[in-house]
């Protein structure tokens, strides 16, 4: 089967199927008319089930066919403007071209000798960033998997540069010293990254956050004077500037005089409100961020770039050296005194994808106000459709946007029983799916069902926000009514 192999005997082959698979998406996406077909998992499980891997079809148009059924017909199409759920957006062309050539070329960006220019694009691209958040001359980071593996190592190299507490460190007990401050709408990978880092969940301090799902300081504050006068040392703070939930950016300027009060190192984690760091007129409200010790930044979620594209960014880049392992097969220390630039040194991960390049085929394409001015749009789009539901009686929205995030829940003017009330939000997001005319998030607001948009498309318009909150309210309101008939 060498001839499936891509080298220089199988060029032509090599265009021609990738020339007929981009065929096939481009139609695809020039005739979906929703976001989602609305198959269900014991619909579509049967098609996938009758594939018998053992018997290969030999033939490429057979195989794209096939992909018809059982993944491009019914994938759920991020790129449609009534694509309104969770952090996903729709990419830029330069990117999937990037996407397209990385994939081809296939280099592996943990060492010189297996990269060597996508090394120094993907440092550039590093500088550039830590540059734009202002982290200064000794800044360094590397690109990740995504906004769960940044935290994960800004939390392990916060770990390790924990000051210990009057008593000094006592080996293995001192891991119970630390604790981690988050606001209550943080991450879940704030926790998660606790416990992998075997500190467990309860090192995580929850932060309660204001009306406008900020972290409140003063909480913080008397919880790291707690943290001092029990014994314990605090390890870290996490700042979110863009929260899932509500795209909220918490107070980056007072966590930071905070953290230096009490030696603590600062996380901001911004894999969603990173856009901001492009944005033409938004900027300002990252304020605060050039003083973290870290940063995690997602261009998947807010430069409109294809999964994955993250980085964790460091002030000072001799921390990334905690994650530092040499292996005589792979980066030898003798590299070090030849300044061969291997990234591996920095990065949790070994074989790594050359994503960086994505970025940078946008970046030499569009710019970063082109990117910035995209992300301005939805952002803006978020105002008015936030000034939209704070003027329709059927629903009540929680804050403001910060970014371009809107949670809300529909209130049927008949019904006061909150589970109730629920229950038809509930069933209205499980029934809006089920119809693919338009795919919407869901969260909780204390015990309260919540309904969420997402807004990362600049194609998505007020009209279509207006469609879908009618669309809402129909099912709600079908629901509540053959509940009604139930009962009587």
């Amino acid at each position: 089967m060498r001839s499936h192999l891509l080298n220089d005997t199988t060029a032509e082959l090599y265009r021609s199927s990738v020339t007929e698979g981009i065929e096939r998406v481009a139609a695809k996406l020039a005739t979906t008319a929703r976001p989602f077909t609305g198959v269900t998992p014991d619909a579509l499980s049967p098609t996938i089930d009758a594939v018998d891997l053992d018997k290969p079809l030999h033939d490429t148009i057979a195989v794209l066919d096939e992909l018809e059924d059982v993944y491009l017909r019914d994938a759920v199409y991020f790129h449609h403007p009534r694509y309104l759920a969770h952090l996903n957006c729709p990419v830029v062309i330069p990117a999937v071209l990037g996407e397209a050539i990385l994939s081809a070329v296939n280099s592996s960006l943990d060492t010189w000798d297996q990269s060597a220019g996508g090394t120094l694009i993907e440092r550039k691209l590093i500088d550039w960033t830590a540059a734009r958040i202002g982290l200064g001359p000794a800044a360094d980071g590397v690109f990740t998997s995504g906004g769960s593996q940044s935290n994960l190592q800004a939390l392990l190299l916060a770990r390790q540069e924990a000051k210990p507490g009057p008593e000094g460190w006592d080996g293995p007990a001192s891991l119970a010293k630390l604790r981690i401050f988050a606001s209550e709408v943080s991450h879940f990978s704030v926790k998660k990254s606790a416990s992998l880092l075997g500190l467990g969940e309860e090192a995580v301090v929850t932060i309660p956050v204001d009306r406008e799902k900020r972290m409140q300081t003063v909480a913080l504050a008397a919880e790291l004077e707690r943290c001092r006068r029990d014994g314990l040392v605090p390890m870290a703070v996490v700042a979110t500037s863009g929260t899932t939930d509500f795209g909220s950016i918490d107070p980056l300027p007072e966590i930071a005089e905070l953290c230096a009060q009490y030696d603590t190192w600062m996380h901001v984690d911004a894999a969603y409100g990173c856009g901001l760091l492009v944005s033409t007129k938004n900027r300002d409200r990252l304020n605060g961020i050039e003083r973290a010790d870290s940063v995690t930044v997602d261009y998947h979620k807010s430069f409109f770039q294809p999964v994955s594209s993250s980085a964790v960014l460091v002030r000072d880049g001799a921390t990334l050296g905690h994650a530092t392992y040499h292996a005589e097969y792979l980066n030898p220390r003798r590299t070090i005194a030849e300044r061969i630039p291997n990234q591996v040194d920095k990065s949790l991960q070994t074989t790594r994808r050359f994503d960086a390049l994505k970025l940078w085929m946008t970046l030499r394409v569009m710019g970063a106000d082109g990117i910035g001015n995209l992300f301005d749009e939805v952002c803006d789009l978020a105002h008015e459709g936030w000034r939209l539901l704070a003027a329709d009686p059927r629903f009540d929205v929680v804050v403001e946007p910060s970014l371009s995030t809107l949670v809300y829940r529909y209130i049927p003017a008949a019904v006061t029983d909150p589970a109730e009330i629920d229950r038809a939000n509930l069933y209205a997001r499980k029934a809006l799916f089920a119809s693919g005319d338009a795919v919407v998030a869901g969260t909780k607001v204390g015990d309260r069902q919540y309904l969420k948009f997402t807004l990362l498309n600049p194609e998505t318009t007020l009209d279509d926000i207006r469609a879908v909150l009618d669309l809402i309210a129909g099912h709600a309101e079908q629901y509540l009514g053959d509940t009604l008939d139930r009962a009587s």
